[in-house]
């Protein structure tokens, strides 16, 4: 996750580099259950309103939890399908807060109303996250349900109206990157407190559907517009908080944003950057899925690093005879084509892995989802050899 607002604040108000901070372990993200009602076009966990066999029972999550405790996991969002399908999300939650745990909720927001929301607020949340994909009518499209946009709406309102911290996510693609100017102005409006844009991954429903990627082109033109948008906000003094997920060549494409708009703090800027270090999937972002698989991060579904009913989450997580944790935490990473040679590999991290292993089968191999020109990374195109 790319922390856009924390980097915009350092353009106008430089701070004093402090070591970096580890946190003692990973951000983890668990699907909880597979199970959903809605049966959305770029669904990572392809799922379904039905029972999915073979999912951890409360007292295996609870177990788990206890793990993730010890080993020193600080957040956990708690995620699906829809997880407010699970049949015990509130004993789940209560005890997750209990522990300690920063605690986030992922939801489509569709099942958020006026019967559960008093439950939801007592939980106390320390995010909610709820998905639009445009307006209305695109909305409802993506979710492949009508009226799908008006009770995520109604969502946002009811946790904001009871104190909920409230984030908007919207995954950019080219059916819906004309709204996307209109989501932020909504946003504000709405008195949302934070947007996530995320870029389309190839996973999922989202791996079958990349042909409706948006364009590089355009990928950069809505990045323009967040800079600018958060830019504005940070100036006028509002608290809203931006951030993106997906594409860490988005903090790379600030820095050269901002040699146009703040060059005097474009060497603070790029050594605050390194500080970030891009790409953390397999290091301090971790996922676990409804049957107890482990992955890198969300979008690694096809591909399980161990199962916690065979060991716990503390051994599986540093274990580096697994090859591709084994390269993924290594740094700088095992890189190879535009990556490999790109001049900013200790901002962005080799991007995401799971968009190269997708279209090549390679973990290392370029990340197709890299919107930057081969000038920008300082990359020289190879000419073609003469035949002679």
């Amino acid at each position: 996750m790319f922390r856009l607002s924390q980097y915009i604040k350092e353009l106008i108000n430089p701070t004093p580099l402090t070591p970096v901070r580890q946190p003692p372990g990973p951000v983890v993200i668990w699907n909880l259950i597979r199970r959903c009602n809605l049966t959305c076009k770029h669904c990572y966990s392809i799922s379904a309103d039905t029972d999915f066999k073979g999912e951890l029972s409360t007292q295996e999550i609870f177990t788990v939890m206890d793990d993730l405790k010890a080993f020193g996991v600080p957040v956990l969002i708690l995620s699906g399908g829809e997880p407010l399908l699970h049949p015990d999300i509130f004993a789940i939650s209560h005890r997750a807060k209990d522990m300690g745990f920063y605690l986030g909720l992922s939801s489509n927001g569709t099942l958020i109303d006026e019967n559960n929301i008093a439950a939801i607020a007592a939980v106390g949340y320390d995010y909610v996250g709820i998905s639009l994909d445009g307006l209305q009518k695109t909305h409802d499209q993506f979710r492949r349900r009508q009226g799908a946009f008006d009770k995520s709406m109604q969502a946002i309102r009811f946790c904001r109206d009871h104190g909920i911290k409230i984030g908007m996510r919207f995954t950019l693609t080219q059916d819906n990157v004309h709204e996307f100017p209109q989501m932020l102005q909504l946003m504000d409006d709405e008195n949302i407190d934070k947007f996530y844009l995320s870029h389309l991954n190839y996973a999922g429903r989202g791996n079958k559907n990349r042909k409706d990627d948006v364009v590089h082109q355009m990928t950069r033109q809505a990045m323009d517009v967040l800079f600018e948008t958060a830019l504005k906000m940070q100036q006028a003094g509002k608290s809203r908080e931006f951030v993106t997920g997906n594409n860490d060549a988005d903090g790379v494409y600030l820095l050269l944003w901002a040699q146009h708009r703040f060059p005097h703090h474009v060497k603070h800027l790029r050594t605050k950057l390194i500080q970030w270090g891009g790409n953390s999937s397999g290091v301090n972002v971790a996922n676990i899925d409804n049957l107890g698989h482990v992955h890198p991060d969300t979008f690694w579904w096809h591909y399980s690093l161990g199962h916690i009913r065979q060991r716990p989450f503390s051994e599986i997580w540093p274990d580096t005879k697994e090859p591709l944790m084994a390269g993924l935490k290594l740094s700088p990473r095992p890189l190879k084509g535009r990556c490999g040679e790109c001049h900013y590999q200790d901002i962005c991290g080799g991007n995401t892995r799971v968009r190269a292993h997708q279209i090549t089968g390679d973990f290392w191999a370029e990340d197709p989802g890299c919107y930057l020109s081969n000038e920008e990374i300082g990359v020289l195109a190879k000419k073609p050899k003469l035949k002679l």
